[in-house]
């Protein structure tokens, strides 16, 4: 019975793993962090009086951190190669 409810819970436990893998890669999160880190350079901007087209560049560090994690992808496969 015990050894039973241990594999159970592991399998639980591994259902949550791999969800938290995908949720990590998703696109659905890469999105949401660019919309959200685009939204607060904005307000930032605004309420350090930014007056240089804010909205334009606002877009310099969502463009960071796409271009980060596009790159980091290929950096991990190549590194993954090696170990």
């Amino acid at each position: 019975m015990n050894l039973e409810k241990e594999i159970l819970e592991i399998k639980e436990r591994n259902k949550k793993v791999e969800l938290d893998k995908t949720w990590e890669t998703s696109k659905t999160r890469k999105i949401c962090i660019m919309i959200l880190t685009y939204i607060i350079v904005v307000i930032y901007s605004i309420l350090i009086k930014n007056t240089n087209n804010i909205y334009l560049s606002s877009l310099v560090p969502v463009i960071g951190f796409t271009l980060s994690t596009l790159s980091l992808k290929a950096i991990r496969n190549i590194w993954e190669k090696h170990i």
